[in-house]
């Protein structure tokens, strides 16, 4: 028997969730949660902190189990994907994959858990991102682990997907700032950056799908009147800073043969090392594999390899291959 009062979708968001007509949102991905403490597997320890109160921004802090307060360690500060509406920094893929990094480059992180669209949309994120950004400047050194662990003269942004452009904006957003003389940015990795813009490129303009599917998400989280052209998504439409304004040394762009961001990567890519910034830039590419792959599968060889160059990178040693 049919229900009295069926349920009522006003909007699908394919594949990550819905809005009813109540407004009720309905996340169909991201949803599942694991806690923080030691993962026996890497000898990775977490704990979590709400870092700014009045907006309810917490963090997964990781380090070694084998971290000596002598030795400090490099910083990096993570910024998850999922669109900008999906998952949390308590996903246990999510979580799986940081156990992993941390491990395998001998790190301090900070993942940052910034509110999503659409209770919260853009610039929410990016807000959110910045306060992060912030705390872990101002207050971070009062914070155990990261005042006996970390070396906050070798600091790191990474993030996968909607994380890379957080990672992005961040940095342009340091080098004009008083936080960037707090911080020391040494580098970006960047894991299958999404950008977008509304002139499709590369594999964009055969596979009509999966752009349509991308300018969906966009057009959902992003109130704005500039579209998919937004500076937000689009790092090179009229009105975006230049990406020579990086505040960084280095930066990797790690992306992935299926994945419908790709060519947006290589643009990202191509662009910097043609720019006037001044850094390093280098770009990897995962054949056979889609988007964010490592993260739903942590394990795989394939992953296992990301990581390990993630971590070269980061340890400026040299990056076995893929």
């Amino acid at each position: 028997m049919a229900p009295d009062n069926p349920v009522e979708v006003s909007v699908e968001v394919f594949p990550y969730l819905r809005v009813l007509k109540d407004g009720t949102v309905q996340r169909l991905a991201g949803t599942e949660v694991t806690p923080a403490g030691l993962d026996p597997e890497t000898n990775v320890f977490s704990k979590d902190i709400v870092i700014i109160p009045e907006t309810s921004i917490s963090a997964r802090i990781y380090r070694p189990n084998t971290a000596k307060p002598e030795e400090k360690l490099p910083l990096v500060v993570y910024f998850h994907g999922g669109a900008f509406c999906i998952s949390s920094i308590a996903d246990p893929k999510y979580h799986a994959s940081l156990n992993n990094l941390v491990a395998e480059a001998g790190v301090i992180l900070v993942s940052v858990n910034y509110r999503l669209a659409p209770e919260h949309p853009l610039p929410a994120a990016y807000d959110d991102s910045w306060a992060a950004l912030e705390w872990v400047a101002l207050n971070g050194k009062h914070e155990a682990w990261l005042k006996e662990y970390a070396d906050f003269r070798r600091v790191f942004l990474v993030g996968d997907s909607a994380g890379s452009s957080i990672s992005h904006h961040l940095a342009l957003r340091l080098k004009k700032s008083e936080l960037g003389r707090r911080l020391k940015l040494v580098g970006i990795g960047m894991i299958n950056p999404y950008f977008w813009g509304s002139e499709p490129i590369g594999v964009e303009m055969t596979d009509q799908f999966r752009r349509k599917m991308v300018d969906n998400w966009w057009m959902f989280v992003c109130p704005s009147d500039k579209g998919c052209d937004d500076k937000l998504i689009n790092p090179f439409t009229d009105g975006a800073p230049s990406v020579a304004g990086l505040a960084c040394d280095k930066v990797i762009v790690i992306v992935a043969e299926k994945d419908i961001l790709r060519d947006r990567g290589r643009l990202y890519y191509e662009r910097l090392v043609k720019s006037d910034w001044p850094g390093k830039a280098e770009i990897m590419e995962v054949e056979g594999e889609d988007h964010v792959f490592h993260i739903f599968d942590p394990f795989s060889q394939k992953a296992k390899s990301l990581i390990k160059r993630l971590a070269c990178f980061i340890n400026e040693a040299n990056a076995p291959a893929v």
